[in-house]
């Protein structure tokens, strides 16, 4: 799959099928993460992929609009160490992981992290010092569901040289 399929394709899902993903082509998928766009080269973040079962169930049930974490297959959890750009840095990071997920012939989903009331709690659980700071939570796996939510028409979102109704 070509880089511009894999944009114009990656959609957010939430139902997934039984099936280990090989640790190879997670390793990939965050390696894809690593790799991202960063100001200052700063790097601030963390990776996390849990397979474990029972944290898979944990984070879905402490993720108040993740509960499907509990059945992916992995679930990659990005934390930024709380730098000035860190939103940017761990955002750049986690979109990366969507797009490899994808071009793995994976679903995934971004579901939000920094803004939530669960930040400490999944930090604590995942045992990170307080110096970090959730991003997002990532579930990856196997799913015959792929989504086709409306979006806007380039028209209604693309300007030229100034904004204009």
């Amino acid at each position: 799959m070509d880089a511009i399929e894999c944009l114009k394709t990656r959609r957010c899902v939430r139902s997934y099928k039984p099936g280990e993903i090989d640790r190879a082509i997670i390793e990939d998928i965050i390696d894809c993460g690593r790799l991202a766009a960063t100001a200052i080269n700063i790097q601030p973040w963390q990776f996390i992929a849990v397979t474990d079962r029972e944290l898979l169930r944990e984070l879905g049930s402490i993720a108040d609009y993740g509960k499907f974490i509990a059945d992916a297959s992995c679930c990659v959890v990005v934390f930024c160490e709380k730098v000035k750009y860190y939103i940017e840095d761990g955002s750049a990071a986690t979109q990366n992981i969507l797009l490899a997920a994808r071009a793995h012939g994976l679903a995934s989903c971004w579901v939000a992290g920094d803004k939530k009331e669960y930040v400490d709690k999944i930090r604590e659980l995942l045992n990170l010092p307080e110096t970090y700071t959730l991003i997002s939570l990532i579930p990856i796996g196997y799913s015959d569901t792929i989504p086709t939510p409306s979006k806007k028409s380039l028209n209604e979102v693309l300007h030229w040289d100034r904004f204009s109704k």
